[in-house]
C-alpha cells in the first residue's frame, strides 16, 4: 500500500511540476512577445522563483497523490465521474463552491502570512520577487506551500465534485496564479473595469498587493477584501518607461 501511495505522490509531483513549467513558461514567453524587455535583468530572480516553485511542486504532489490513490483504490473521496450522479444544476454550483472555499482559505492564510513573524519566516520568499514574474506563481517557502497544498485535497473528501469540475478548478487556480503575477494586465480594460471585473482579481489588482503588501489578499475574488476593508483597488499607473499596462 505504502509503495503505491509513494508512486502516486511521485507521479502527481511530476504532473504539478510539468504543469507549472508549461504554464509559467507559456506566459513568460507571451510576456516577452507582448512586453519585450519586461523581465530584463531578472534572470537571477527567475532562477530562484523556479527553484522554490519546483520545491513547492513536491509539497503539493504528496497530498494530491494520496487523494488520487484513495479515489482509485478505496473510494474515499467525493469525486464522481458519472455526470448524472448529482443534479445537473449542482455541476456549476460545485465549481463556484470550490473556488469560494479555496479563495476564503487563501485570503485568511495569506493575511496570516503577513503577520511580522510569519512574513519573516516564510512569506518573504514570495515577496522577494520584485517585481513578480510569470514564474513566481508557486515561489513559496515550504511552510507557505504546506498551507496551500492541503485545501483542495481536503475538500474532495467533503464536497462532492465531478472529475471535470475538479480539473476546471485546478486549471483556473493555475492560470490565475500565473497571470496575476505577470506584471502586466492581459485581460481587456473593458473586463477589468466592468461590474464583473470589479469583483475579480487580475494582475492589476494583485500587483498592488506586491507594491504595498498590506492589501488585496484574495486569490480569485475581491469579496473578502471588500468585507474586511483590505481592498485598495488596482495598481497605480506606472510611467511608460516601465512598460506597464496597469
Amino acid at each position: 500500500m505504502w509503495v503505491a501511495i509513494l508512486v502516486s505522490a511521485l507521479a502527481m509531483t511530476a504532473i504539478v511540476a510539468v504543469r507549472y513549467v508549461l504554464t509559467s513558461g507559456a506566459f513568460a514567453w507571451a510576456t516577452g512577445k507582448v512586453r519585450p524587455g519586461h523581465y530584463a535583468g531578472l534572470d537571477a530572480q527567475i532562477r530562484r522563483e523556479i527553484g522554490w516553485s519546483l520545491a513547492s511542486a513536491a509539497i503539493y504532489g504528496v497530498p494530491a497523490g494520496v487523494v488520487v490513490w484513495g479515489w482509485q483504490n478505496r473510494g474515499w473521496t467525493r469525486i464522481y465521474t458519472d455526470l448524472f450522479a448529482m443534479p445537473l444544476w449542482y455541476v456549476p454550483l460545485s465549481l463556484l463552491v470550490y473556488l469560494f472555499l479555496h479563495d476564503t482559505w487563501f485570503y485568511w492564510t495569506h493575511r496570516l502570512m503577513h503577520r511580522p513573524k510569519w512574513f519573516r519566516v516564510a512569506h518573504a520568499v514570495h515577496h522577494a520577487s520584485r517585481p513578480p514574474t510569470a514564474w513566481a506563481a508557486m515561489s513559496f517557502h515550504p511552510i507557505e506551500a504546506l498551507t496551500g497544498a492541503f485545501v483542495i485535497p481536503a475538500l474532495v473528501f467533503v464536497v462532492p465534485v465531478h472529475i471535470g469540475v475538479l480539473g476546471m478548478v485546478l486549471g483556473i487556480m493555475t492560470v490565475m496564479g500565473v497571470t496575476n503575477h505577470m506584471g502586466w494586465e492581459m485581460f481587456p480594460r473593458a473586463l477589468v473595469h466592468s461590474r464583473v471585473g470589479n469583483w475579480l482579481i487580475t494582475a492589476s489588482h494583485h500587483q498592488r498587493h506586491h507594491d504595498e503588501y498590506r492589501c488585496n489578499y484574495g486569490l480569485y475574488f475581491r469579496l473578502w477584501d471588500r468585507l474586511c476593508n483590505t481592498d485598495k483597488g488596482l495598481a497605480a499607473p506606472k510611467p511608460a518607461s516601465q512598460a506597464s499596462r496597469f
